[in-house]
């Protein structure tokens, strides 16, 4: 008998640098055809799923590249670049037979659609993935913080961090062998540990609307699938 997602609606978070697999920089094609096969696992089970896709692998705008420019127009270019990034998704979730739409917060009409929320909400109802680039539209706000702004808009039921890590540890698990992955931590706890789960007015926006996060490895075979399977896997940050 198959098993019930544990979640009908989530709002994946998707790092640029998740995109460039081993490369330095840019899009790996083989790591974002990983990545898209596991959303359709999840899209499969009948799961409704929103994405916000950051822009680190072509552009930071507090990286060394962005030095000396102003912050906003710095800001304004890795917005663009999310908007790359979700425009390769959406191509690769084509070629697995998946309906995406792209909405950007940033007007671009002649390759995305601008953000409404409740045509968003209808493409989520309809099965199709919505991938919300541009970030929140705004300088100076991370793509964390869109994360968290479209997936109280969208009424989750929980933001999905995805990272190269598989869950939040008591230290880095790749310097110390000792580190032990935490099952479930309160934003409290989180906090009062100093443990960097994701940009902190992000966090202090989910914390306050009771949004919870579970951080977990994209990288991990069917790691997602079991994430919305309700299994153990990665960490869950909890009001």
């Amino acid at each position: 008998m198959s098993q019930a997602p544990a979640y009908k609606r989530i709002l994946l978070k998707l790092s640029g640098e998740a995109l460039m697999g081993d490369d330095s920089y840019g899009i790996n094609r083989a790591t974002i055809e990983q990545i898209v096969g596991q959303i359709k696992e999840v899209v499969d089970l009948g799961v409704q799923v929103g994405i916000v896709i950051g822009g680190g692998n072509i552009f930071r705008g507090v990286a060394p590249a962005a030095a000396g420019m102003d912050r906003a127009t710095a800001d304004y270019m890795g917005m663009m670049a999310t908007v790359m990034n979700a425009l390769a998704l959406k191509d690769a979730m084509t070629g697995v037979g998946l309906v995406a739409r792209v909405q950007s917060a940033l007007t671009m009409q002649q390759i995305a659609e601008p953000y409404v929320r409740g045509k968003a909400m209808q493409y989520l109802e309809e099965g199709k993935v919505v991938i919300f680039a541009a970030g929140t539209g705004n300088p100076f706000f991370t793509t964390d913080t869109a994360a968290a702004l479209r997936g109280m808009e969208m009424n989750v039921d929980i933001m999905l961090k995805a990272t190269k890590v598989d869950g939040v540890y008591t230290d880095d698990p790749k310097k110390n062998p000792d580190a032990v992955r935490y099952q479930t931590l309160t934003f409290d706890e989180a906090i009062g540990r100093n443990l960097k789960v994701m940009d902190a007015t992000a966090f202090a926006l989910c914390r306050d609307q009771k949004l919870n996060i579970k951080v977990f490895s994209i990288f991990k075979a069917g790691g997602l699938k079991r994430v919305v399977l309700g299994e153990d896997e990665g960490t869950l940050v909890h009001c």
